[in-house]
């Protein structure tokens, strides 16, 4: 995985943590990766905003950040292109020491390590790349539907749960109004 020091997800974190100080700081720049699952994702090299709030904990810090960029993916039904905006916020502890956090010795299950904080610079881009396989769709649709969208002739009973008795009458014009032409060929499973 590329990350370079002009990533907008890596920031230098010595004044807050030499200070003390609580400070706010706004990057932008390309995405040094693919960020997101397989039909959506930000793509390498797309302009990612990241505004953090960098807060020290004596030897780590939090990073609060919202981070904004347009995704690129295909629409699962339609095949489309979709290139929606997306707001995704995460917080992460760095500890400049990897004991900074230590949990119960007995537990076994809290063995979870805490980044670090390297040469006074922290990366979100792991923090970022796990957020958006949580948030991000797994199989997207055009946000306002896809322009094939229509009602099919003859469900229409189906929407308000009761079926008029017109639509009791199932003759063959009728039913082959009814059926998708792109299921056809499922009908010699019938």
């Amino acid at each position: 995985m590329k990350n370079t020091s002009n990533s907008p997800f890596v920031f230098d974190v010595s004044d807050p943590m030499r200070s003390g100080m609580v400070e706010h700081r706004t990057q932008t720049g390309p995405s040094p990766t693919r960020i997101g699952p397989e039909m959506i994702a930000i793509p390498e090299g797309y302009d990612v905003t990241v505004d953090a709030t960098l807060t020290p904990l004596g030897e780590a810090i939090m990073v609060d950040a919202t981070i904004q960029a347009r995704l690129q993916g295909e629409c699962v039904r339609c095949l489309k292109t979709i290139t929606p905006d997306t707001t995704l916020t995460v917080s992460q502890v760095f500890a400049t020491t990897p004991d900074f956090v230590v949990g119960d010795p007995d537990d076994e299950e809290e063995t979870e390590a805490v980044p670090l904080i390297q040469h006074d610079m922290v990366d979100l881009l792991q923090s970022v790349i796990d957020e958006a396989g949580i948030t991000l769709p797994f199989n997207p649709v055009c946000p306002d539907g896809c322009a094939d969208d229509a009602e099919v002739p003859g469900l229409d009973h189906l929407d308000d749960g009761s079926a008029d008795s017109d639509d009791s009458d199932d003759s063959d014009s009728g039913a082959a109004r009814s059926i998708d032409p792109r299921w056809s060929g499922l009908e010699k499973f019938l």
